[in-house]
């Protein structure tokens, strides 16, 4: 699968901007859980926000794919500032896709030059996987609607400007009972939490937020009443491919962390690089992180396509992330007991790899969903 002129130009843009700013800064970053600013203002200065936004809206009108390599570039230098990347992506694809004039207006531009930040607000407390159990809610009122409910493990909470909140318009309707509001996080009845202490992608950091009798306009409404599940499902197969190239790039810096460090590293008067059993290591993690790639770039290219995509966006995050998790723990085997100790970069990686098994689905949902698919389709590619 051979990329375009552009594509490779972006990946060598961002491959070399994640080499020389993100990477060198990633162990500061996780030490203190600092939000990074200056990076992404520096990263929106080069156009890596809202990749597929286009260009006359305000962005670079790329395509999945290269969003795809953006991504797994940027994780290569550290999946927090990775993880912003595809904040904006998806906040910008349902701004583009469903907002208004208005509210692109208001947040589109600032989200594309990193003077907005974004929150995606689905999970609670007794809706993670299960969105049809969220208890938020939106009450319409003479001049719009109120806003009540809470929202738990929300990227970006403790810092973000807006917050796109899936709520209940339609009590008992189940899906189509939802809705999604565009509401500004500073105003009045809006409350943070604490901010979570995670075990990794320390940088980007996570809360709750609560809200109790927010008063919102008419044109807080994103999309149609009534939509919002669907809106907020619309997304994911994309979703799913950043997380997958993100999960691709935390194994590809513990490739590449292990090969230097076995070429380097001397027991009985040889390179560790010499053994086989540490030979093998390395070739399973370059084999595996290859077949992750191209199932991203597959799953991409489907998009792209306009192909019914969900099952191959499944299969490469569900892959992606299950390999991610064990080839950045063989980053660790090969390391030793340095691999164990904090400064190395290969026990970050082990860290930050966890969550991507997680958020945007579960792996265990993931195969339900291929299950589903090809219980439907059949096995034909």
């Amino acid at each position: 699968m051979l990329l375009s002129e552009t594509q490779l130009q972006i990946r060598d843009m961002t491959r070399k901007f994640a080499d020389s700013v993100i990477r060198p800064a990633a162990e500061e970053l996780d030490g203190n859980e600092r939000f990074p600013a200056e990076i992404y203002e520096r990263m929106a200065q080069l156009g890596l926000f809202g990749i597929c936004v286009p260009e006359e809206q305000g962005g670079p009108g790329l395509d999945t794919l290269s969003y795809a390599i953006v991504m797994e570039e940027l994780s290569r230098g550290y999946s927090s500032v990775a993880d912003q990347c595809g904040l904006v992506e998806l906040a910008a694809t349902l701004l583009v896709q469903h907002g208004t004039g208005g509210q692109r207006k208001k947040w589109l531009n600032g989200l594309l030059a990193a003077e907005l930040k974004a929150a995606y607000c689905i999970t609670e407390a007794e809706a993670g996987t299960d969105v049809s159990a969220i208890r938020t809610n939106a009450a319409r009122t003479s001049g719009g609607w109120t806003l009540n409910g809470e929202k738990i493990w929300i990227h970006n909470a403790p810092v973000a400007d807006v917050g796109f909140v899936l709520a209940k318009t339609e009590p008992g309707a189940g899906h189509r009972g939802m809705s999604i509001f565009l509401v500004d996080l500073n105003s009045d009845g809006v409350a943070r939490g604490k901010r979570e202490k995670k075990m990794g992608q320390k940088a980007s950091p996570v809360g709750s937020l609560s809200f109790s009798d927010v008063e919102l306009p008419e044109d807080a409404l994103l999309g149609a009443e009534g939509r919002g599940f669907h809106l907020m499902m619309s997304v994911l197969d994309k979703g799913r491919v950043g997380i997958a190239a993100l999960a691709v790039g935390i194994a590809q810096a513990g490739l590449e962390a292990a090969l230097e460090y076995a070429k380097e590293r001397k027991q009985f008067n040889r390179t560790i690089s010499e053994f086989q059993g540490v030979q093998w290591l390395l070739a399973d993690m370059a084999k595996d992180i290859e077949a992750a790639r191209l199932l991203v770039h597959s799953a991409a290219r489907k998009i792209d396509g306009g192909e019914d995509a969900t099952m191959a966006c499944s299969m490469a995050k569900c892959f992606a992330s299950d390999m991610a998790v064990s080839r950045t723990s063989d980053a660790v085997q090969v390391f030793g007991g340095s691999g164990y100790i904090r400064g190395f970069e290969v026990e970050r990686l082990y860290r930050d790899a966890k969550i991507t098994q997680i958020y945007e689905g579960t792996n265990q949902i993931q195969r339900m969903i291929i299950a589903r698919e090809l219980l439907k389709k059949g096995a034909a590619p």
